[in-house]
């Protein structure tokens, strides 16, 4: 990749768009606004908007967890999501969506059971796989999709 190409990255605590250069995705890079890591390593809990910032403004891959507080396997697989989020950063971001919070976006997506992992590269949806998986699994997922 040529070391002045670059990627917008949508900063997980303010929403600013920062610049990134691409070479320099793994070496800590912090929001030119608020100064919170662009990459936290961890899934970034989303609502409708932040959820529209990140798929049309981010260069990076999104790797969604549509889930719902009353799900046991939801809330069983959440450490092997968050494990995989850690392992997939800076190159693809993670985020979790809460259906019963988010219905309208859940309805607009066609969700039909939870927890459900949608793959989006450039802003639209490449893969989408239901049920609950492990980190590794999810981890060999989003990599075979890219």
């Amino acid at each position: 990749m040529n070391s002045d190409a670059s990627i917008h990255v949508v900063c997980p605590g303010c929403l600013s768009v920062n610049r990134v250069v691409s070479d320099k995705l793994g070496q800590g890079a912090t929001c030119g606004k608020c100064r919170a890591s662009l990459f936290p390593g961890t899934p970034i809990p989303m609502t409708h908007e932040t959820f529209e910032r990140f798929l049309s403004r981010s260069g990076l891959p999104l790797v969604v967890k549509f889930w719902a507080p009353w799900c046991g396997p939801c809330r069983a697989s959440a450490p092997a999501f968050a494990q995989a989020a850690t392992t997939l950063a800076p190159g693809v971001l993670a985020g979790t969506v809460n259906t019963e919070d988010e219905k309208a976006l859940a309805q607009r997506l066609g969700i039909q059971a939870v927890p459900t992992m949608i793959l989006f590269v450039q802003g639209r949806e490449k893969a989408r796989q239901p049920g609950a998986h492990g980190a590794g699994d999810v981890v060999a997922w989003v990599r075979s999709n890219l």
